[in-house]
């Protein structure tokens, strides 16, 4: 083989391997998205909902106070959802919504599998319906 040709297979091997490893790393990256939260009022109650969690994995969905005290708590699994990308989990809790007054707390979620959390989503902690 003569020199200009293997050195022009070299270059175009060394281009593929380094496309591939961008491809696999961009894959990985777009995998393991941070969990996210929102919050929405049905039927009179605070309901959480998120989405990019472990599918099929357990997930602690909870809403405190500012300071930190628990208002609601809860275990779910994540499910795969039309709309909702990745493992997603929709929880009705125990608050009422909507209520007066300024966001005094937040929700946040932790996904078991991944021992990720979501960030904390500010929220209006309402009283409880029990």
């Amino acid at each position: 083989m003569n020199r200009p040709l293997s050195a022009l297979l070299g270059v175009t091997s060394a281009a593929v391997i380094a496309t591939t490893v961008t491809a696999s790393a961009n894959a990985a990256t777009s995998q393991v998205e941070r969990p996210f939260l929102f919050t929405y009022t049905f039927a009179g109650h605070l309901k959480v909902a998120g989405g990019h969690f472990t599918v099929g994995g357990r997930v602690y969905v909870s809403v405190k106070h500012s300071n930190g005290v628990t208002a609601f708590h809860k275990w779910t699994t994540a499910r795969t959802h039309p709309v909702t990308p990745g493992g997603a989990v929709y929880v009705d809790t125990t608050l009422a919504s909507p209520c007066s007054g300024s966001r005094n707390g937040y929700a946040e979620a932790y996904d078991a599998a991944t021992k990720r959390w979501s960030a904390r989503l500010p929220v209006t902690v309402c009283r409880r319906i029990d």
